[in-house]
């Protein structure tokens, strides 16, 4: 049974890469029967988070946001990232109110409770490790689906982080939809695409 003084844990997925949404999850553990082997979501391989998702989902409340492309490049990453953590408890917050958050990093969100950020608090929170695993899966599974909506850029591998194969894939193709063009890399290619077509 959650405690009626509850605190949550925020965390977002996907700051980095150039393509796709940034995914925010909000967390609220019980005191008692918690997952075992919470820690940072990039610490974990797929099929643990997978795993820790589903178990953390089945004895917590839990409040998913996202931001999308569009909002990234308008807003930047940062404005975006802090925007997907107030949907995130807004969602939250229709189940179980927390009296205050802690959030993952050195800034935090304008939210209506007491805020808290501490600095890799994804590994040594608890209640941040499961907003950050919750965030991955959940995001990870959205550029899966894309991936089949943009063929070609592999995004079920990558989830759209900048690795050798998306970079070729992004030379090859130019930036499609789902693109942040607001982020170096992908204006290069865009400019790139451009003067190619240019010059045929």
């Amino acid at each position: 049974m959650l405690a009626r003084m509850a605190i949550c844990g925020i965390d977002e997925a996907g700051r980095g890469p150039l393509a796709g949404p940034v995914v925010a999850a909000a967390v609220i553990l019980p005191a008692k029967g918690r997952p075992k082997g919470l820690d940072d979501s990039k610490q974990l391989t797929a099929e643990a988070r997978e795993e820790l998702a589903a178990k953390i989902r089945a004895v917590s409340v839990v409040g998913v946001g996202v931001a999308s492309v569009e909002e990234i490049d308008s807003l930047n990453i940062l404005r975006a990232s802090h925007l997907a953590m107030r949907r995130a408890f807004d969602e939250l917050i229709k189940i179980q109110t927390p009296v205050a958050a802690i959030v993952d990093g050195n800034m935090a969100p304008d939210l209506p409770c007491p805020v808290e950020w501490v600095i890799d608090g994804d590994v040594i929170v608890p209640i941040v490790s499961a907003a950050s695993i919750i965030a991955k899966v959940e995001r990870d599974r959205m550029m899966t689906e894309l991936c089949a909506q943009y063929p070609g850029y592999a995004f079920s591998k990558h989830k759209g982080y900048s690795t050798p194969e998306h970079f070729e894939a992004l030379a090859r193709l130019g930036p499609c939809a789902i693109h942040r063009r607001s982020f170096k890399p992908v204006q290069d290619a865009l400019q790139a695409q451009l003067q190619l077509r240019a010059a045929s």
